[in-house]
């Protein structure tokens, strides 16, 4: 069996899905004939039909809201944004409509939007952004990031089985970038579940999406000099598994937040409150944060790359914190 791609992989849990349940369907700009800007609904058009694989008028927020009224009459839509940028447009639909509508009147929104996010490949401040801490902020969401390609397909599928709206964020930069052998049968991830990508005694990061293989390349760097740095991706950043962290936090004592997304605002802050709440006496030094800049994402290539964090900058954060 040849290792199967992030990107493959999320088109083989839709796909599986829309066979499983025959009220899923995808709808979104391009999702059809194109087969998807990044091609991950290649070939469901003519699996599937035009009546379950729509291409819409490029208006995001028609798509969110179509997609909301199919989920109210039964179905399970897919609603894909071409690149995650863009579901800023749909604001109003996601945050005021879908989010709301269990707390005020007991109906489920089972609903999936997802799209491509995240920079590494130029494709500047409208093409790259990392949009996850709007959503996060708001009650009634469910927002995860997968890392790998056994978890893109199986928290995908765990999306489309949800019965709330989640925002499934995919990382661009990993779409061919990341392989690995997945298992035939059928399986899901759960949403909600961090897990430990390489443990560790000395101190910990918390981190997902791309970032997840900067820390395990910081990680096989410190141990050659006896710091040995527990990895967590955190895979659900809405709900947060808190108590993965929290363990972790209590046997290491010492931890950081890398992510992608700018810093003010960005989820290392609500991961340090809650760290500080909940496990303060257990710390022996500072929750310290690695992030991006705050700024826009640049197009320019070196002016991105300093933008974004890297190896180095891990490096010199865990290296100072094991030295606290």
């Amino acid at each position: 069996m040849s290792p199967t791609t992030y990107l493959e992989a999320i088109r083989q849990g839709i796909w599986e899905e829309m066979e499983r349940d025959e009220r899923v369907f995808i709808l979104g700009e391009d999702v059809g004939i194109y087969g998807g800007a990044f091609k991950v609904t290649e070939g469901m058009l003519e699996r599937f039909g035009a009546h379950r694989v729509i291409d819409t008028p490029i208006s995001e927020s028609a798509i969110v809201g179509a997609a909301i009224g199919a989920a109210y009459m039964g179905l399970r839509p897919i609603a894909e944004m071409q690149f995650i940028d863009f579901i800023s447009c749909a604001f109003d639909q996601i945050t005021n409509f879908a989010a709301k509508s269990r707390y005020r009147w007991g109906a489920g929104v089972p609903m999936v939007i997802r799209g491509p996010s995240g920079g590494g490949v130029h494709g500047g401040p409208f093409h790259s952004q990392n949009p996850e801490m709007y959503f996060v902020h708001t009650p009634g969401l469910k927002v995860v990031a997968p890392s790998t390609a056994y978890d893109a397909k199986g928290l995908i599928k765990a999306a489309i089985r949800d019965e709330d709206p989640v925002i499934y964020l995919e990382h661009k930069f990993l779409y061919r970038r990341v392989k690995e052998e997945l298992p035939q049968d059928d399986y899901t991830v759960p949403i909600g579940k961090a897990v430990i990508r390489r443990p560790g005694r000395d101190l910990v990061v918390l981190t997902y999406g791309a970032m997840v293989y900067i820390a395990m390349e910081a990680a096989s760097e410190l141990v050659k000099e006896g710091i040995d740095l527990e990895v967590i991706d955190l895979r659900s950043l809405l709900p947060l598994d808190k108590e993965t962290i929290l363990e972790s936090v209590r046997r290491n004592n010492k931890v950081f937040v890398l992510h992608e997304d700018t810093r003010t605002g960005g989820i290392a802050g609500e991961i340090a409150a809650v760290i500080c709440e909940e496990a303060f006496e257990y710390l022996d030094g500072p929750v310290l944060r690695v992030t991006a800049l705050d700024t826009p994402v640049p197009y320019s290539p070196p002016l991105e790359e300093f933008f974004l964090p890297k190896v180095p900058d891990v490096l010199k954060t865990a290296r100072m914190l094991a030295s606290y």
